[in-house]
């Protein structure tokens, strides 16, 4: 009849070890296992020395085991559960330097400088926000890369950057050095922005010293490489990042984009002065959201007035570009990523021809 668990227990009490217990006594038994004849059981020594000096107190409690009556085998493990051995100390990766972005602007002597690599740089501006200017900056870039020019896009609108949103494009630019970022590429277009540098919802908490070195940054320190131009997306208004802009940066001119009604052209007129007074030449008025087509009936509507941004250009002897029409599908595009001017619609064809009468012009 085989034996019990208690028999070997039992058994292995009288086992003596060599300070003078037991396997039992000092509870080294571990996973013991009596079951038709068999025995199993692991000794778990405290170190790997103690289980060295138990290995012949090992090999008697095997052969007082087999001589058991019932007993047909045995199987005794030794294991050493003692400290491990500290890992000899090794370098640490290095971390990729972190790029530190908002920095107090450098002094700068000598005016506005250019942009190495850069042959020209347009500022897309408006005097009031949603008129649609990053839509227009957006889907000009694209179109301008379409016809073969190596354009850049900077957004920088720092309070509310939207064109990593419009351009499809989410991944954190790199700074192999923490001193120089490289930019992204959409749509055949290079592409820059802070919202590439922060969490979808985290805002930007900054004073205009902090404001302006970082327009700064994300001028002088990107890897723009060989651009024919430059689109940069301003914010709304006349502040520090329009200063900062006109007043460090050689810019080949300024397009302001506005919608028909008076109240949209009446903020227009203010981007234009501050122009005027920064000394930075103007280089056409853009009337966006200018007709609207019923997608039912076909019928052709002026919801925000139309004619009011030629009108003025003409007023102010300045060039016209064109009008841009108010349609869901080209801020679907947007939402989703592709511009409209990267697809085959025939939306994209104003933006198409606005690209060509800046290129047209010499101004791209």
């Amino acid at each position: 009849m085989p034996p019990s668990r208690d028999e070997v227990l039992a058994l292995l009490a009288r086992i003596s070890t060599p300070d003078g217990g037991s396997f039992v006594s000092r509870d080294l038994i571990r996973a013991l296992s009596v079951e038709n004849g068999q025995v199993r059981f692991i000794i778990e020594a405290p170190t790997a020395d103690e289980a060295r000096a138990l290995a012949p107190a090992q090999i008697a409690a095997e052969l007082a085991l087999k001589a058991l009556p019932g007993v047909t085998s045995v199987q005794v493990v030794m294991t050493a559960h003692g400290p491990a051995a500290r890992p000899l100390p090794t370098a640490a990766p290095a971390a990729p330097p972190s790029f530190k972005l908002g920095q107090h602007p450098t002094p700068q002597q000598g005016g506005p400088q250019r942009v190495s690599g850069v042959d020209r740089i347009i500022a897309i501006a408006s005097g009031k926000g949603g008129v649609g200017k990053s839509t227009v900056a957006s889907n000009l870039a694209v179109a301008l890369a379409r016809q073969g020019r190596k354009v850049g896009l900077l957004d920088a609108d720092i309070y509310g950057p939207s064109q990593p949103r419009m351009m499809g494009v989410s991944k954190r630019p790199a700074s192999p050095d923490g001193k120089i970022i490289e930019p992204l590429t959409a749509h055949g277009v290079t592409l820059m922005s802070i919202g590439l540098m922060l969490k979808d919802d985290e805002a930007v908490i900054w004073r205009g010293p902090m404001i302006m070195g970082a327009l700064q940054q994300l001028i002088s320190q990107v890897a723009w490489g060989k651009l024919d131009i430059l689109i940069i997306d301003l914010p709304p208004g006349t502040g520090d990042i329009q200063l900062t802009l006109c007043q460090r940066t050689h810019l080949t001119g300024a397009i302001v984009v506005s919608t028909p009604q008076d109240v949209a052209l009446l903020d227009a007129r203010k981007a234009l002065d501050m122009f005027v007074k920064l000394k930075t030449p103007v280089l056409g008025l853009i009337e966006n959201m200018s007709t609207y087509i019923c997608p039912n009936c076909g019928h052709e509507a002026h919801i925000f007035g139309h004619g009011g941004v030629a009108a003025e250009a003409d007023k102010l002897d300045l060039p016209f570009l064109g009008e841009l029409p108010l349609n869901l599908e080209v801020r679907v595009a947007g939402d989703s990523g592709t511009p409209i001017a990267a697809t085959d619609s025939p939306l994209a064809d104003p933006y198409l021809r606005l690209a060509a009468r800046l290129i047209a012009g010499g101004m791209a």
